[in-house]
């Protein structure tokens, strides 16, 4: 990447000029595909190949925080929400070391949140459980994209605690005394830079952190979407190539 105005060399994934792989043009199901070589990464070894897709996306989005925001073992680390991004988020920081808590809005998602490794989970419908983690949490990593209680959740950040977004949530309205009493701050982010993303698998071998998926073969593409749309699917759907060239 070019040395850009206010976009520091090596943070790729900022670039104001940054352009999609397969995302708004052909090329999603093909063979073979061309990327800029500062993009193209070698899988370590011990990667499984049948899960290491998924840590392309859902991986680095939920990884990046982590050393965005300098979290340490020690931080306390809120989770909204138990998807494609979540439950990868909950894997990583526990890895990380640090006590986290996953938020949902279904309570049946509680046992397996904590398979995931939450040490702490809130069913958010009830509002007395959000509230009793007032000042508790270092970071909260939203991965929803729907509307949430702001307030509630920025309320639950320690003094300099961090609300932190990868959701592609419609917009997110705070008072600003709600920041400024604790210095507590709203942020973002999208994937995640080439080094960060090779920190990242290294990361995900060594602690053995795979994405939890589901795989079709190709020639069953048809059901896979359907399985996408109807919001069961655990949690990354992998398709196997099954078609000739």
């Amino acid at each position: 990447m070019h040395d850009l105005p206010g976009v520091p060399v090596g943070d790729h994934n900022l670039c104001p000029h940054v352009e999609s792989t397969i995302v708004g043009r052909h090329g999603g199901f093909a063979n073979k595909v061309r990327a800029q070589a500062a993009w193209v990464l070698p899988l370590p070894a011990d990667l499984d190949l049948a899960t290491a897709g998924p840590l392309f996306c859902g991986g680095i989005t939920v990884f990046n925080p982590i050393i965005q925001n300098r979290i340490r073992p020690t931080d306390r680390v809120g989770v909204v929400g138990i998807g494609g991004l979540g439950h990868l988020a909950l894997r990583f920081l526990k890895a990380w070391g640090c006590e986290v808590t996953a938020f949902s809005t279904s309570a049946d998602k509680e046992a397996e949140a904590r398979a995931l490794g939450a040490d702490h989970f809130v069913a958010t419908r009830d509002a007395r459980a959000l509230a009793g983690l007032a000042g508790s949490l270092d970071l909260i990593l939203v991965t929803v994209n729907v509307p949430l209680d702001w307030e509630a959740y920025v309320a639950a950040l320690k003094p300099r605690g961090r609300l932190h977004v990868v959701g592609a949530v419609p917009s997110v309205t705070v008072a600003g005394f709600s920041l400024l009493g604790g210095q507590k701050s709203i942020g973002g982010s999208p994937l995640g830079s080439p080094a960060t993303t090779a920190t990242m698998l290294d990361f995900a071998v060594r602690k053995a952190i795979a994405p939890v998926t589901e795989t079709f073969p190709l020639s069953k593409v048809n059901d896979a979407l359907d399985r996408l749309r109807s919001g069961k699917a655990r949690y990354r759907l992998v398709l196997k190539n099954d078609l000739e060239d």
